[in-house]
Order: structure tokens, then sequence, then C-alpha cells
């Protein structure tokens, strides 16, 4: 195998390889990636099991093979090399040789037909959408995702598709975030998988482009996602999502609107005291006035009060600081809507000109 390539074209494909690459393997075969060159193509291909990203590039020189070798060391040396380099790449029995301009490096390899392969199930169901479009889904939701739940359903995000409708859903149990959207064309698909933690992350920070269409294919068990050349794969959480409709069948206060600002700079004032551990704060509403309050073990105690419209009867509720700093700081408005359920069992967090996206935040006690 031998191949030449400019340092650009490389870097960034590799960069978005290693990051789906662990560190700590159990099969040091995982810790390379696969380098395939054929038929004017270099297809590089990087693998925990769990997820997959692979990489399609042209090339002009070459020579067809392929091999694997240490994919962070690979990307140490393609990263500070020179810009605008060409990198020469030759196998040499089981070791790889890279050249670029007086550098020299010497990488010792394993035979390619070690590679695990990543195992996919018939992937029966496709649709297409922007990518600006999905990767605001994604990160109006993944922040409400569980990490490392013994729910293990809650440690990914929900993504329904119900013909034209998409739907993304995040929750660890103590908040939740939804995205409504239309995808604009008819798919006549009906299904909810599951895609779990890390494929959510990787596939946030891989979309770029806002202009690029993805296409999407899925089972029961596997995800594929192609653009740019590149095709991100992942293994489905083997699940069934929790009902969580019944949060919008009760009755609820009128809305409270707040400058979304005011309101997160208020909370990280108050939240400087609160618990560190439950970061609780408590919101008394009564006669057109807020007040945000907390104490902390070591009695220390804030407290702030802001204006606002609000004429109900009075109201008394603690919070999460941190939850709804989150919730807040992803609205786009000025304003922050604020419902709260008559029973005090939830607080849905929306943004008023766009009703596409919500967050649910449940109460605590102090």
């Amino acid at each position: 195998m031998k191949f030449t390539i400019n340092r650009e074209q490389l870097l960034v494909p590799l960069q978005q390889i290693v990051s789906v690459i662990e560190k700590r393997q159990t099969m040091p075969i995982l810790s390379n990636v696969l380098i395939q060159v054929s038929d004017g193509q270099l297809t590089l291909t990087g693998t925990d099991l769990e997820i997959q990203m692979v990489a399609k590039l042209v090339l002009d020189d070459f020579e067809i093979g392929d091999i694997t070798v240490p994919a962070r060391k690979f990307l140490d040396i393609c990263r500070l090399l020179p810009p605008k380099s060409e990198i020469k790449i030759v196998q040499k029995d089981d070791k790889v040789r890279v050249t670029s301009g007086r550098s020299r490096f010497l990488l010792t390899s394993l035979a390619a037909d070690d590679y695990p392969e990543f195992v996919e199930t018939e992937l029966a169901n496709q649709f297409v959408i922007n990518a600006e479009q999905f990767k605001k889904a994604l990160d109006k939701t993944l922040f409400c995702m569980a990490n490392q739940d013994v729910r293990y359903y809650l440690n990914g995000l929900m993504l329904n598709i119900s013909n034209n409708h998409l739907k993304l859903v995040a929750s660890d149990g103590h908040r939740l975030a939804i995205y409504k959207g239309d995808i604009g064309t008819v798919t006549g698909i009906e299904e909810r998988i599951i895609i779990p933690r890390k494929g959510v992350l990787e596939l946030s920070r891989l979309l770029g482009d806002p202009e690029v269409e993805l296409t999407v294919q899925f089972s029961n068990n596997n995800i594929r996602i192609a653009f740019n050349n590149q095709i991100f794969s992942a293994k489905l959480v083997d699940a069934k999502y929790p009902d969580f409709s019944k949060v919008f069948e009760q009755d609820f206060f009128e809305p409270i609107y707040i400058p979304r600002q005011h309101l997160k700079e208020t909370l990280n004032r108050v939240a400087i005291l609160a618990n560190e551990k439950f970061k609780g704060v408590s919101f008394d509403l009564q006669n057109d006035l807020l007040k945000i309050s907390t104490h902390n073990p070591e009695h220390d105690e804030a407290e702030e009060e802001l204006v606002l419209e609000y004429q109900a009867e009075p109201l008394s509720i603690a919070f999460n600081a941190q939850y709804l700093l989150d919730a807040i700081s992803n609205l786009d408005a000025e304003q922050a809507q604020l419902t709260i359920a008559k029973n005090a069992s939830s607080c849905f967090i929306e943004d008023p000109d766009d009703d596409s996206f919500k967050f649910i935040v449940m109460p605590m006690r102090l």
C-alpha cells in the first residue's frame, strides 16, 4: 500500500474518526485506524464496536492495500506537520513509513484482516434531513441525557419518526427536553429508536456544515448517517423509552414571562450559596414578584427579587438551579416562558416565539 495526500485533506476526517476511538481498549487493534486504498479511494475507519466512523477521500497517487496504524499517534503526526504539507504513506512489512518534507516517521502496524467488523442488520428505514435542523434538534435535547444511569434507556436520546414529523426526547429522570419538527418529506415511517449517549455527542460534533443533507438509515439495532463522503454508524439501545405523555395531561398555572438574561444572571448569583451537591433554589411567587432564594449547610443565604406580571395565587416551589440554567441557556428568545403545574409536579420552560422545543424540570424538596 502506498499513497500521497495533502495534510488539509486528511486532517479533519482523521480527527473525526479518532474522536470515536476510546483511549483504553480491551483489544489493542481498536486503538488503531483502519487504512484501505483501492480504486483511487482512501477509506479511513475507526470504531469502538458501539459506534463507527468511516471517511472516504479521493487519491491521485496510490498503490492498493490495507493496514491499521495507531490512531492517535498518526493524528498527532499529521496535526503537527506544517500546513499544506504533502504526506506520503508507504507500507513496508509490519511498518508504515510516514514522510513529509524532511520529516520521517515509522509506525508499527497491525494487519487489516484482524480489524473487527462492525456488525449491522439490514437498515430498512430511511429518510433525508437537513444537517442544520438535525443538529439543532440534537443540541436542544442532548444536555438532558442521563450519564451512566442504571436505567440504561435514559443514557441516550429517543428519536421518533412519524411520517414527516421528527421528535427527539432526552431525559435523566429529573428533567426532560423535547424537540419537534417537520422534515419536509413524507417517509411513511412510524418508528422509535434510542441512540446511545456517545453516539449523540459525536453526531453533534460532526454536523458542522448547515447546508449538508443527511441520509439517515436505521433498523431496530443500528443507525447509519451518511454525509459528505462520511458514514457514521451506531448500535442502538435495546430498550423501550418510557411514556412521558402524562406530564402534559395536567392543569397548569398561567404562564410567567421573565427576561431570559435577567433570570439567568439572577440564578447564577443566587446559586453561588446553594448546597454544592443539590444546587437547590426556592421560587416564591406572589403579587407581581418572584423571590429566588437559597441556603446551604454552612448557614449561608442568598435572596433576590424579580418584578414580573403575576396575579394568580401565591406559589412556592424549589428546583435544581443548574437544571434551570441549562434549559434557559438553550432558549433563543429574549423572554423565557415558565409554566408550573398546579400540583407542583413540573415546570415547563419554553421559548414564546418557537414551539418546536420545550424543557421540563421536576421540582425538588429543600
